[in-house]
């Protein structure tokens, strides 16, 4: 299990490489990476800036990522999120997940990320060919695909 709150880019494939370096009880790889879109509300926007809450951010990441490998039997994962100023391409995250079969690694990775964008403290400001930059707001679908999860976790009780 692996959390990082950088400036910095990553190498995908170099993450894959370190997270999976001479196992062999992992059949199933999962990532999915996160960019900024060139646009968004039907405008171009030329930047996306990134705040979180440090400390507080990388301690939520290690509890979401302990509850994934509660919920599935997983070999590894590893969560990396970009603070900063990003432009339009630009990885903004990443998750990686890794079990001996697939659709542990599958749910696991879809579970982070619905987690990742209700519950882990980060913010962000686009910033359009205008020059304004407006704070983007929480959209209920991604609280609605939080209704599956919650609904998992209290079906035993």
């Amino acid at each position: 299990m692996s959390v990082r709150v950088t400036t910095g880019d990553f190498d995908i494939g170099a993450e894959i490489e370190i997270l999976t370096a001479g196992r062999t009880d992992i059949g199933a790889i999962v990532t999915f990476t996160g960019t900024v879109r060139g646009e968004a509300k039907g405008k171009p926007i030329v930047s996306m800036a990134l705040e979180h809450y440090p400390g507080m951010t990388e301690a939520e990441l290690v509890r979401i990522e302990h509850e994934a490998h509660a919920r599935w039997p997983l070999q590894g994962s590893l969560i990396v999120h970009r603070v900063g100023e990003l432009k339009p391409g630009e990885n903004i995250v990443l998750v990686i997940t890794a079990s001996a079969h697939r659709q542990a690694a599958f749910e696991a990775a879809a579970f982070l990320m619905d987690y990742l964008k209700t519950s882990a403290p980060f913010w962000k400001k686009e910033t359009g060919l205008d020059g304004r930059a407006e704070w983007v707001e929480a959209r209920d679908a991604d609280d609605t695909a939080m209704v599956r999860w919650r609904r998992d976790e209290n079906a035993g009780q």
